[in-house]
């Protein structure tokens, strides 16, 4: 069967290069998906799934089925699902690649790679669509909004993507990785990702006279100072915690004390159990220094999304697909996760899955990393990743009922 997987999506590459420059030239912000999730229902509802749209606000579904069920299954009986998602939203960055088909749309760029996963999701739909046998269940496609504000995720699995789902699969391009090759993760992939909007309340007062007023602004430095010394003295080490405030407003003139400060920053962490404690260390340390200065604060800490684990049995199909496809010289096992987070995490929280890096890079060339306005993909990695997921997908099929016993 790998073969015939590898023939087909041979044959499709140059309509996968195709599909991709049309994504690339006409990105959509999160949540206005429109005419992406469009493209991507008529790609599907040709290639014979049922698609579902407006799912999620934006997002697309469809359903590969299979075309028999046995007579000793009962309609109460589960018919198992495997779950495949690639996100569709696009960032507002200006492009700067100077590409044929570089973004025809001012001000947003798939700088994130988006564009390659809608396709390489496509692809893996229209190759499995055309395998001769019909797969033993539903292989669904869920083609996501807004991965890029974070909210996506949520909004499919509100409206119930996961009903009646075994397991998810997801990859991310990665530009440290060659095209034609993939990195494999075992373990955490990503990291947990939250929010905070501290506000620190001081007392103003003129500037040539600090000690009769409470510097909200010089409260703030010694909060921001005393955080970061404090991650390398009392968190372990070996549990990495990077917090970085990118925005702190505050003071009404140059000549008066500033009587109020905000500050918002984001936290990133690895490990579920310094993951659920950070709000309450944070906290601790905010309240100890402005109550050393006479100030009062508001701590708003939001949790955002957790750190993407991949499920162990998942992560190993998938390697074992990659290398009978690829080949082992083009497999690479990741010692490190990323600090960047991604929603793909919140399909975790229902059902076990694992996320592969699809490799991008060119040799000889400026690899430039994500979120950047020269970001450019090789690719190579269109076929790379649709032989990887088909395959993958047909494995998983292959061995329903012993992954997880």
């Amino acid at each position: 069967m790998l073969s015939k997987i590898q023939d087909i999506a041979t044959t499709l590459a140059p309509r996968l290069i195709e599909i991709r420059r049309h994504f690339h030239s006409y990105p959509e912000l999160s949540g206005q998906e429109y005419k992406t999730a469009a493209y991507v229902a008529g790609v599907l509802s040709s290639s014979g799934l049922r698609v579902q749209e407006l799912v999620g606000k934006t997002g697309v579904v469809g359903d590969l089925a299979r075309h028999e069920v046995s007579h000793s299954e009962s309609a109460e009986q589960h018919q198992p699902c495997l779950a495949i998602r690639v996100d569709m939203d696009a960032l507002p960055i200006q492009e700067q690649t100077n590409l044929d088909f570089a973004s025809k749309n001012i001000g947003l760029m798939h700088a994130c790679g988006h564009d390659v996963h809608t396709t390489v999701g496509l692809g893996t739909a229209m190759v499995l669509a055309q395998l001769p046998n019909s797969l033993p269940g539903t292989t669904r496609f869920l083609f996501q909004p807004a991965e890029e504000t974070a909210q996506g995720a949520r909004w499919m699995i509100r409206d119930g993507v996961l009903d009646g789902v075994d397991a998810v699969l997801g990859l991310h391009t990665f530009p440290t990785i060659l095209g034609g090759s993939v990195g494999i993760r075992y373990g955490a992939l990503t990291a947990a990702a939250d929010d905070i909007e501290l506000v620190i309340q001081g007392e103003a007062g003129h500037g040539a006279r600090p000690h009769e007023a409470v510097d909200a602004i010089w409260i703030a430095a010694q909060v921001v100072t005393t955080l970061q010394q404090a991650i390398s003295r009392t968190q372990n080490p070996l549990r990495p915690v990077v917090l970085s405030f990118g925005q702190i407003t505050g003071g009404r003139a140059p000549n008066v004390i500033a009587d109020q400060v905000r500050l918002l920053g984001t936290v990133r962490s690895l490990h579920p159990e310094t993951h659920r404690d950070l709000p309450q260390w944070i906290d601790t340390i905010v309240a100890q220094v402005c109550q050393s200065y006479g100030a009062t604060y508001d701590l708003n800490y939001r949790r955002g999304i957790p750190s993407v684990q991949n499920d162990p049995e998942l992560t190993q199909l998938m390697e074992t697909a990659a290398r009978e496809a690829l080949g082992s010289d083009r497999i690479e096992i990741l010692a490190e996760p990323s600090l960047g987070a991604e929603d793909f995490a919140l399909y975790l929280d229902h059902v076990p899955g694992a996320m592969i890096r699809l490799g991008v890079g060119t040799t000889g060339r400026t690899n430039y990393p994500l979120h950047h306005p020269k970001y450019h993909v090789n690719e190579d990695a269109l076929l790379t990743g649709v032989v990887t997921m088909a395959y993958s997908i047909y494995q998983y099929w292959q061995g329903v009922g012993k992954l997880g016993s």
